[in-house]
């Protein structure tokens, strides 16, 4: 059993408990949810049960605190069970039996709007503002080839191959915030770099390319003028730009995406 595998073994275990705090926890909110919506700069709440909304006045703040609470705990509780499921899948591809086991999950962004996060004055993140919101933000994402992609993430994304699919899952349990085939204008070109990733700490912009086929020729003079492409525009591997490779005889593993992810984020 590799150190990887075993550290994944051990937070899967962190994640049951934590799993099962939340849900203790959310049972002691009020029914229903919290709606918010803006005036200008005031900000009205609302108690939502499906099908009507009751103005919450400013006197019932805490009532309103809680369904934002609740809010916050229904969302991060989403987000580690769906990581539970991928770790499940990350296990099962490397062959480990689990009896009983969880992992310990990244961080969860707030994906709340601004009116209800306001409420949530206990609960604060690790991550800065600028990641927070560029991790919310839409983004224009390629939208070729739609049918390959076939493999679920940690992140409930979906990427087109295994390989990408351990990368996103490190990047993931490292807590590293990126974006999947995020556009990027290169002069007149668009392309959409595999990962684009903000270094959680510097907050500077990285693109990572995975290529998986260099034991096809055409597949390699096709990754070379992608690099040219990147290089042209200032965008220079080993520095901005990350790049791994494999073949079929050399698969991608997840040293070389640990170490990749120590080199440049840690």
């Amino acid at each position: 059993m590799t150190q990887l595998v075993q550290q994944v073994l051990d937070r899967r275990k962190e994640l049951d408990e934590k799993t099962s705090a939340i849900r203790r926890k959310l049972q002691t909110y009020p029914d229903g949810k919290l709606i918010c919506t803006r005036n200008g700069r005031y900000i009205k709440w609302y108690h939502s049960d499906g099908r009507i909304q009751t103005y919450i006045p400013k006197k019932k703040r805490e009532y309103a605190e809680q369904l934002a609470e609740k809010k916050y705990w229904t969302l991060r509780l989403n987000e580690l069970v769906r990581e539970q499921k991928a770790t499940e899948a990350y296990l099962r591809h490397y062959e480990v039996e689990l009896l009983s086991s969880t992992a310990d999950p990244s961080e969860l962004f707030l994906t709340d709007s601004p009116a209800s996060g306001e409420l949530l004055t206990g609960i604060q993140s690790d991550n800065s503002q600028t990641i927070q919101e560029w991790l919310n933000s839409p983004y224009q994402q390629n939208e070729k080839y739609p049918e390959q992609l076939i493999h679920k993430t940690a992140g409930g994304i979906y990427v087109r191959s295994k390989s990408e699919s351990l990368i996103a899952l490190l990047l993931h349990m490292h807590g590293i915030p990126f974006r999947y085939e995020c556009e990027l204008q290169l002069g007149e070109i668009a392309v959409y770099p595999d990962f684009t990733i903000m270094h959680p700490k510097t907050e500077k912009i990285y693109y990572w390319e995975h290529f998986g086929l260099i034991d096809d020729s055409s597949y390699v003079r096709s990754a070379m003028a992608k690099q040219q492409n990147y290089i042209a525009n200032g965008i220079i591997p080993t520095i901005q730009l990350i790049t791994t490779y494999e073949t079929k005889a050399n698969p991608l593993d997840t040293e070389t995406v640990e170490k990749t992810i120590e080199r440049y984020f840690k």
